[in-house]
């Protein structure tokens, strides 16, 4: 079985603060390929719904957006993920 591609994209910002590590709204990182460039702490609540997806389960959609979101855990930034799945 073939693993799909994760894309991951930095879609909107809602805390008060800029990200520490210097994410900006709109960055789009390639999970297989990009793992190091992602901050560490985005990439510890990403992983556990990435590696459902990876393997076939599904996540329920953004109520507003119709897509998967994660924000990351800091408080002063929250930085919001969409994250794209690509079974092709």
């Amino acid at each position: 079985m073939k693993k799909p591609k994760i894309k991951i994209e930095l879609v909107e910002r809602m805390g008060k603060h800029g990200c520490h590590r210097g994410h900006r709204v709109g960055e789009i990182f390639d999970f297989d390929e990009d793992r190091g460039k992602l901050c560490p702490m985005a990439m510890h609540v990403l992983f556990p719904y990435i590696n459902i997806l990876r393997y076939g389960g599904q996540l329920p959609p953004c109520k507003e957006h119709g897509d998967i979101r994660v924000c990351c855990p800091d408080p002063d930034v929250i930085n919001v993920f969409r994250v794209d799945v690509n079974t092709e």
